[in-house]
């Protein structure tokens, strides 16, 4: 709409008969505050130079309608101009001035206008501290929010419905939840918002079960309380809650329908569980409803797809985005969907397309990528691309970065390098470095680095028993039973549990899982019974049994029994049994795959002509005809 069509003929005319009276001038400014965009800022200024070629000051009030236009189209630098032209600014004036930088400018410069606000004397009202609290916390500084805090008991205002959620809000995004609950009791009246945040804190500091009870106890939810719900189910790793809670809300409920947030909500749950299918039915429902159209959904699904075995589909989802919604995130997923499944070439191939479009790569995209150098053994392009990280591409190399470096020598056996690279870093080397450095020892079989690695990771996580456990088996390959005993006895010191293999499959819409030797399963005599026929059928194929991840001194009868228990093969067998020839088998699992388990599936894919698809917590690997998609470089 052109700027002189923005305000009525009568407000002119008034204007035209008393233009000295700062009132006319204020309702124009109120009018035009109403549209906020381009042309209510042009006929703005067109009014302020009016009022200067008169010789008129803005008055407090006036200054503060001003003040409000100016704000609500981002003209942050207009409105705080007025500031020094009047000489006794109003609350008004300051709350129009805080209320545009919280939304359009730094939390920093708002904390000031307030700080400026309270040194003249004016009093904050209702209208100022939900702005202040929300910078605050977007600062993180809990003791400001406190200082606020208690203005707002001083003042009266801290049991007032849109002070006291931001109140709440504020604690909650400072990481202080339990005076976020204190002050959530103590509110007689309490809307939606108020509990939204509170449970959105719980499940920020993990506590699900008290998020799910405030969440049963709400009087009224809207589409923020489920979506809430759903993504901190996910974010916490309670994928079979996230996604039974969309269920509900999807299927039992007509009031509340999910929204494009809900969607990318409950996507990493289908993710974390690779349940796929539930997976395809969230895609479904989305397209039907209109909500994939959203390139932060397409980009979702790309996302869940990859991460549930479906490369193809990703790779639709991708193709399936506008070349303007192609940003960084959307190429970055796609990386690293490539490197996941050990496609390295594929994972450069994309880099390199990015780039032709001009889209500067970030940390993000060097993890992806340099991760799928590492397992496609591209050693010497993925050196080259970290080598030229900073100069060429202005990314800084992190943590991450070094670890895959450290991870793409290792795998090559260029163990001595790693080691070099390592203590040739600018910062402190952490877990993730030493640990790749561990792994690589003990598939080359290198004692003497690897006991250096161990050591590192003992001190870093004295908690983790699975590098006592790699070194002690290490030392069980050479012998050594007094340092395997030694160790032992730290473990059992320190009370450490070891993380129990877990793996899990999908059937039917249900995810089935399974620990390593557990019989709980309803189908566990009939799962047990096909593992125990199992070597038998694919010994005659060529299997060896690889009784040499089993480093305990106990016969080989007994190793080869404790190989059929581990997990991924409890879950492949479930699947076996389940499925019409010629399925699929997807199977997720939380540690790396063992070396037995990876050369049993191998003769399974061949003897059952299946296709076997198994997850670990690095990379897939797909089984098919007898081989496997990594080349057995792992």
């Amino acid at each position: 709409m052109p700027a002189a069509f923005l305000l009525p003929a009568t407000s002119l005319e008034h204007l035209a008969r008393d233009p000295s009276h700062p009132h006319h001038y204020a309702t124009l400014f109120r009018l035009l505050t109403r549209h906020g965009d381009r042309a209510a800022l042009r006929q703005g200024r067109q009014l302020h130079a009016h009022l200067l070629l008169r010789g008129l000051r803005p008055t407090a009030f006036l200054a503060a309608k001003m003040a409000a236009l100016y704000c609500s189209c981002a003209d942050l630098r207009s409105a705080s101009h007025l500031l020094r032209q009047v000489p006794n600014p109003s609350c008004l004036l300051y709350n129009a001035l805080i209320r545009g930088h919280a939304l359009f400018g730094g939390p920093e410069v708002t904390l000031l206008l307030f700080q400026g606000m309270h040194s003249c004397g004016l009093q904050p009202d209702h209208f100022t501290f939900p702005f202040v609290l929300k910078c605050c916390a977007k600062v993180d500084s809990l003791f400001t929010g406190r200082c606020a805090h208690s203005l707002c008991v001083k003042l009266g205002l801290e049991f007032d419905i849109y002070v006291g959620t931001s109140i709440i809000d504020m604690y909650v995004k400072c990481g202080s939840i339990g005076h976020a609950r204190s002050l959530f009791d103590l509110m007689t009246v309490r809307d939606v918002s108020s509990w939204n945040a509170l449970i959105a804190g719980h499940m920020k500091v993990g506590e699900v079960d008290l998020a799910g009870e405030l969440f049963d106890r709400m009087p009224e939810r809207n589409i923020v309380s489920w979506t809430s719900m759903i993504s901190g189910y996910a974010q916490n790793g309670v994928a079979d809650r996230a996604m039974g809670l969309f269920d509900e809300m999807l299927w039992r409920r007509v009031d509340v329908k999910p929204n494009w947030v809900t969607i990318m909500s409950v996507l990493p749950a289908c993710a974390h569980s690779a349940a796929l299918e539930y997976g395809v039915r969230i895609h479904r429902y989305a397209s039907a409803a209109g909500l994939d159209k959203n390139p932060c959904v397409r980009i979702a699904l790309m996302a869940m797809y990859a991460r549930c075995g479906s490369l193809l589909r990703a790779r639709q989802c991708f193709e399936g985005l506008r070349d303007i919604d192609k940003d960084v995130v959307a190429w970055n997923t796609m990386i690293t969907a490539y490197s996941l499944h050990g496609r390295g070439f594929d994972a450069l191939l994309a880099f390199h397309d990015m780039q032709s479009l001009g889209i500067q790569p970030d940390a993000i995209t060097f993890t992806g990528l340099l991760s799928g150098c590492s397992h496609s053994g591209l050693v010497d392009l993925g050196l080259k691309h970290f080598n030229c990280m900073r100069s060429m591409y202005f990314v800084e190399p992190r943590m991450q970065h070094y670890a895959c470096v450290v991870d793409l020598l290792g795998r090559a056996g260029r163990l001595t390098q790693a080691k070099q690279l390592i203590d040739q870093m600018p910062i402190e080397a952490g877990p993730s470095v030493w640990g790749a450095l561990l792994a690589a020892c003990r598939t080359y079989h290198n004692l003497e680095i690897g006991e250096v690695a161990a050591k590192r990771l003992f001190a870093l996580e004295p908690d983790n028993t699975g590098n006592f456990v790699l070194l002690s088996n290490m030392y069980a390959e050479v012998g050594r039973w007094e340092e395997v005993n030694n160790l032992r006895a730290v473990i059992k010191g320190r009370n450490i549990s070891k993380s129990p293999g877990c793996s899990w499959t999908e059937l039917n819409g249900k995810v089935h899982s399974f620990l390593g030797g557990d019989k709980s399963h309803p189908q566990a005599a009939e799962i047990y019974m096909f593992l125990e026929e199992l070597p038998k059928k694919i010994k005659a194929a060529g299997y060896v049994p690889d009784t040499g991840v089993v480093l305990h001194d106990v016969s080989e009868e007994e190793k080869e029994c404790n190989l059929t228990t581990h997990s991924e093969k409890l879950a492949v067998a479930f699947g076996l049994l389940n499925t019409p020839p010629g399925t699929v088998l997807r199977v997720t699992k939380n540690l790396r795959i063992c070396g037995d388990c990876h050369t049993v599936f191998k003769f399974v894919s061949m003897a059952y002509k299946r296709e076997i698809i198994v997850r670990d917590v690095n990379r897939f690997h797909q089984f098919e005809d007898g081989v496997c998609s990594c080349g057995d470089y792992w």
